[in-house]
C-alpha cells in the first residue's frame, strides 16, 4: 500500500483505531464515568480527516483518481474497491454525528454497567467503522465484509444487557442478519458470474452488453439482484423483511435502538444507491418496479401494525419500517423511462437528492426521541406508553422536546422530515409514481394517530408519580443538539439540500 492508500483510509483507520483507543484505556482507566467523554473527544479523529479529504476532493470526483501524484506514479490497490467522493463524505459525516450523539446520551445509561462500558463504546465504533466503509464500497467483495463489519458489533451490542430480552434480541437479529448476508452472497456470487467481475463499474459495463427479453435480461442476473435486494432488504428493515425488527428494538439498549434505527439504516440506503444506480442502472426500470413495490408495503405495514402497539420501543421499530417505506419511495424515484421506443432507463437526480436529505432529517428527528426515551425509561424503568402518563408535570421541557420530535416523525412543520416528505413524494410524481406519492402521503396521515396518542399520554392523562425526570448535562446537550438539528433542518433546509445534491453528483459520473 502506498502512502497515498493510507490517506485515503484515514477516516477509517482513525474510527477502528478509536475503538481500539477506547478498549484499551478501559482496562487503566480508574474512574469509567470518563470513559463516554474519552470516547466522544476520540472521534476528533475520524471527523478533522473527513474533514480534510472534504477539501481536498475540490471539483474532483474521487481522491483515488485524478492529477494526484501519489496516484500518477504509484496506482492505488484501493481504486476498484471503495470511492472517497462527495458522497461518502456526506455519509461519514452523519454517521460521525450520529455516533456523538449516542455517546453522549449513552453517560448516564452506562452507569449500570460499568464493567463492560470499554466494549460498549467500542462496539459501537467498529459498528461505526463498518458504515462508513458501506458508503465508500464499489466493489461486491468490500460491500460483504463491510456489511459483517456492521453486523457483528450491533448483534453484540443489542444482547449487551444480558436479560431474556435482551439476549433473544441480539440472537434473532445475528441469525437473521446471517440469513440476510447469506442471500446477499448468493446473489453476489451469481451476478459475478454472469458478469465475469465483482467491481460495480464492470458489472455496469457488462449489463450494458446483454440483451434478452427477460426480466434484467437474463435469467442468473434476475435470481441475483433479486437474491442481493432482499439481502439489503433485511438491513434496511424495509417489508417483508422486516421480521427482526420490533423484537431488537424492545430489547436492545435503548441508545443502541436509537444508533441502530439511523445510522445503520442510513449506511444501508448508502449501499443500495450505489449498487443500484452505479452497478445495475441499465436494467433499472425492472429494479425500479420492485422497489416501489417493497416501498408500497413497508409504508402500510409499518403503519397499520404500529397502531396496536403499547410498548413504544416495538411502536418505534414499526415506525422505523413505514420510513424505510418512505425513503425507497425516493430511491424508486430515481429512475425515469426514456423516450423511444425502447424506453432506457434515465437518471432522475431529485429521487436520489430526496434519499439523503430524509436520511439526515430522520436521523435528527429519531434520535431527537430515542434520546428523550432513554432519559424517561431510565426513571420510570418502563417502555410502557401508558406510564408516560403525566410526563408534562414531571419535566415540562423533555415531554415538549418529546412530543416535537414526534410530530416531527409525522411530516408536521417546521421540522426537517416536512420538508424530506415533500422533497420525496415530488420526486415520485416527477417520474411517474403518482400512485406511490398518494398512498405515501395517506400513510403519512395514519401515522399521526400513533404518534399523537403519544403526545395526549403525556399531556392529558394524570401522573402515576410525582417523582422528577431528571439527567446529567451531557444526555441534555446531545438532546438539545438533535432536536436543533431536527427544527433547523424544516427552517432552513438549502444547506443540507445542497450537499445531498452535490454527493449525489457522484452517482452520475
Amino acid at each position: 500500500m502506498s502512502v497515498h492508500d493510507f490517506y485515503v483510509l484515514s477516516p477509517y483507520l482513525a474510527m477502528a483505531g478509536a475503538a481500539v483507543f477506547v478498549i484499551l484505556l478501559d482496562l487503566v482507566l480508574p474512574k469509567k464515568s470518563l470513559l463516554p467523554y474519552f470516547a466522544f473527544a476520540a472521534l476528533a479523529g475520524p471527523f478533522i480527516m473527513s474533514l480534510i479529504q472534504f477539501y481536498d476532493l475540490g471539483g474532483a470526483t474521487n481522491l483515488l483518481r485524478g492529477a494526484d501524484p501519489f496516484t500518477a506514479e504509484d496506482p492505488s490497490i484501493l481504486l476498484s474497491a471503495i470511492s472517497v467522493d462527495r458522497f461518502a463524505l456526506f455519509f461519514n459525516f452523519l454517521i460521525i454525528g450520529s455516533v456523538a450523539l449516542v455517546v453522549l446520551a449513552s453517560t448516564d445509561y452506562v452507569r449500570n454497567m460499568e464493567r463492560f462500558q470499554g466494549e460498549y463504546f467500542g462496539l459501537i465504533l467498529f459498528a461505526a467503522t463498518g458504515m462508513m466503509l458501506l458508503a465508500a464500497a464499489t466493489e461486491l467483495i468490500t460491500i460483504y465484509v463491510s456489511l459483517e463489519l456492521t453486523t457483528l458489533p450491533m448483534a453484540a451490542l443489542t444482547a449487551f444487557l444480558l436479560t431474556r430480552n435482551s439476549s433473544e434480541a441480539g440472537m434473532k437479529f445475528l441469525i437473521i442478519g446471517a440469513i440476510s448476508s447469506a442471500l446477499m452472497l448468493y446473489g453476489m456470487a451469481l451476478v459475478f458470474g454472469f458478469t465475469g467481475s465483482t467491481q460495480l463499474s464492470e458489472i455496469s459495463t457488462a449489463i450494458g452488453q446483454a440483451s434478452g427479453d427477460t426480466p434484467f435480461g437474463n435469467y442468473a442476473l434476475f435470481v441475483g439482484i433479486i437474491l442481493m435486494i432482499a439481502g439489503f432488504g433485511f438491513k434496511l428493515s424495509a417489508a417483508p423483511f422486516q421480521m427482526w425488527v420490533p423484537d431488537v428494538y424492545e430489547g436492545g439498549p435503548t441508545p443502541v435502538v436509537g444508533f441502530l434505527s439511523v445510522a445503520s439504516k442510513a449506511a444501508a440506503f448508502a449501499v443500495v444507491i450505489r449498487v443500484l444506480f452505479t452497478g445495475f442502472f441499465d436494467v433499472a426500470l425492472d429494479w425500479g418496479i420492485l422497489i416501489a413495490g417493497i416501498a408500497a408495503a413497508s409504508m402500510v405495514i409499518g403503519n397499520l401494525v404500529a397502531i396496536s402497539q403499547s410498548n413504544i420501543r416495538r411502536l418505534f421499530g414499526y415506525s422505523t419500517i413505514s420510513h424505510a417505506g418512505y425513503i425507497l419511495v425516493g430511491v424508486a424515484a430515481g429512475v425515469k423511462s426514456g423516450d423511444g421506443i425502447f424506453k432506457a432507463p434515465e437518471f432522475a437526480a431529485i429521487g436520489p437528492d430526496s434519499v439523503l436529505f430524509y436520511l439526515a432529517a430522520y436521523a435528527a428527528a429519531n434520535l431527537t426521541a430515542f434520546l428523550a426515551i432513554t432519559m424517561i425509561s431510565a426513571k420510570i424503568s418502563s417502555d410502557e406508553i401508558s406510564d408516560y402518563a403525566g410526563l408534562s408535570t414531571r419535566n415540562p421541557v423533555l415531554a415538549v422536546v418529546l412530543a416535537l420530535s414526534l410530530l416531527a416523525l409525522i411530516g408536521v412543520p417546521p421540522t426537517g422530515i416536512f420538508i424530506a416528505k415533500l422533497y420525496i413524494f415530488t420526486a415520485a410524481v416527477d417520474s411517474g409514481l403518482i400512485w406511490l406519492a398518494i398512498l405515501g402521503v395517506i400513510n403519512s396521515a395514519v401515522s399521526a394517530y400513533y404518534y399523537v396518542r403519544i403526545i395526549r399520554v403525556m399531556f392529558t392523562h394524570p401522573a402515576t408519580s410525582d417523582e422528577k425526570i431528571s439527567g446529567s448535562p451531557a444526555p441534555w446537550l446531545a438532546l438539545g443538539v438533535a432536536g436543533a438539528a431536527m427544527v433547523f433542518m424544516g427552517i432552513a433546509p438549502g444547506f443540507v439540500m445542497e450537499a445531498a445534491q452535490e454527493a449525489v453528483k457522484a452517482l452520475a459520473i
